[in-house]
């Protein structure tokens, strides 16, 4: 039953598995069960932002600086997509001056390792002078902040719960779930992944933002881009 409703706890358990056997089930023989198994309820786990303790932390860099071209500052941050059957992480690097998603990975655990894959895409445009991201433990990892290290980039992480120290991708997140993961109530992510391909497509490169003054994220990028290249 476990492998059907991965995200039943112990209580629901009790409920089903009484109704199943026509006897009562004892939430705690359940819980003790599950303990021998190992196994628990897949759920949003809290406090994604929350650091590992012995990572690095870092001072946020962005108060009050102005932006003023592609590549000047970019953040990541973790959002969760709920499913019919559990749920999964989503990761997105995003430039702060245009709002270009330049990268994006999902993944069905916590773990550095997608995170650093989406670093690495990204670098495919680039990179930035100052990279922010909030405080949780896989971007406070040596895994995570080694590449930046390398090449130099200045790296500004958000004040403890401080979401709008992140505002813009936290703005992309409200987008993403509002236009696509609620009404698109998808079963898996086999379903979930081309949707989003095609949604951050659509939002880099057909959706107009007042922000932006109607440009796209892509026009915007791509075009400042260019004219800030040319005048170095």
């Amino acid at each position: 039953m476990y492998l059907h409703f991965p995200y039943y706890g112990s209580r629901r358990f009790a409920v089903v598995l009484s109704e199943e056997f026509q006897q009562l089930i004892n939430r705690k023989r359940v819980q003790r069960l599950m303990r021998l198994l190992g196994i628990e309820a897949l759920y949003p786990k809290p406090h994604l932002s929350r650091p590992a303790p012995g990572h690095s932390i870092y001072p946020y860099l962005l108060r009050d600086l102005e932006i003023v071209c592609p590549n000047q500052v970019w953040s990541a941050d973790i959002t969760y997509v709920p499913l019919h059957r559990g749920f999964l992480y989503l990761v997105a690097v995003m430039d702060w001056f245009s709002r270009y998603v330049l990268s994006w990975e999902l993944s069905n655990t916590l773990d550095s390792s997608f995170c650093r894959a989406a670093l690495e895409a990204a670098f495919c445009w680039g990179q930035p002078e100052i990279f922010n991201t909030d405080q949780g433990a896989q971007f406070t990892s040596q895994d995570f902040l080694e590449p930046l290290r390398e090449r130099s980039i200045r790296i500004s992480m958000d004040g403890r719960g401080r979401a709008l120290d992140n505002a813009f991708i936290e703005r992309l997140w409200r987008s993403v779930k509002y236009e696509l993961i609620y009404p698109g109530d998808f079963i898996s992510g086999q379903d979930l992944w081309p949707a989003l391909d095609r949604y951050f497509h659509h939002y880099n490169w057909k959706r107009p933002h007042q922000a932006l003054h109607y440009l796209t994220p892509a026009a915007k990028y791509h075009r400042m881009q260019t004219t800030y290249a040319n005048t170095m």
